[in-house]
């Protein structure tokens, strides 16, 4: 199993919200490029990077940040957040992502995220699946809809879509375990995907029992930087 840290960035910094929520917001560095650098020394080799003023503002906001973190590193990085239109795309692959991540446009817009597809190929985009209840939440999680995660999923894989991560968002920056039972029944689903599970760890006991399942990579977040995970532990994965 593949380990991907992740880094949020608000104003160009590191930072994590709890439960997506921007009032409850910790900094954890001013450099997110050293901290790139830090998990690359570490034998990483991806990165999962979220422009949360992107999210909010519609647009992306923090590409100086991809861009500056993909020359200074050999990271393969996905990068999402606020990317709402093809210029949005175009900016994200061009400043030195692998991946542009799609989340709410491919619940609210099939026909631009299809589109999209068509034009760069699936294998360029990483699809988000923001799930509570098993049903796919939008907007930064506050509205929940009636699409069964199952669908989704099965939806845009038969259009080509092959990485997939789904965060349960009861879970996300709580550091209380990941959603095993849901993510086994996507992994049974779908064994073909590239299956990515997000939220929740919060140790290595998580991170193996993931692994156990058969989940292709976890995206780690707090956990690493509340010291619950130790970078030189992942060496292990």
């Amino acid at each position: 199993m593949q380990i991907i840290p992740a880094i949020d960035l608000i104003d160009g910094k590191c930072v994590r919200l709890t439960q997506g929520d921007y009032n409850q917001k910790t900094i954890y560095n001013e450099n997110p490029v050293e901290v790139a650098q830090a998990f690359e020394a570490a034998g990483l080799n991806r990165l999962h990077l979220v422009d949360l003023d992107g999210a909010k503002a519609g647009k992306v906001t923090n590409w100086k940040v991809l861009e500056n973190i993909a020359s200074a590193t050999n990271l393969n990085i996905d990068f999402g957040g606020g990317i709402k239109t093809e210029n949005d795309v175009e900016i994200v692959l061009s400043s030195g992502a692998k991946y542009a991540t799609i989340g709410s446009i491919a619940v609210k817009n099939e026909a631009l995220f299809t589109e999209w597809i068509d034009i760069y190929g699936a294998d360029k985009f990483l699809l988000g699946a923001d799930v509570k209840n098993e049903l796919i939440t939008i907007g930064g999680w506050l509205e929940t809809t009636d699409l069964s995660v199952f669908d989704f999923i099965k939806k845009y894989h038969k259009k080509g879509i092959k990485n997939i991560f789904c965060t349960d968002v009861s879970k996300d920056g709580l550091l209380q375990g990941p959603s095993l039972p849901l993510y086994e029944d996507i992994i049974k689903q779908f064994p073909e995907l590239y299956f990515i599970a997000s939220g929740g760890v919060s140790s290595m006991t998580d991170l193996e029992a993931l692994a156990d399942i058969g989940c292709a990579a976890a995206i780690v977040g707090k956990a690493i930087y509340e010291g619950k995970v130790a970078l030189k532990d992942l060496s292990r994965f």
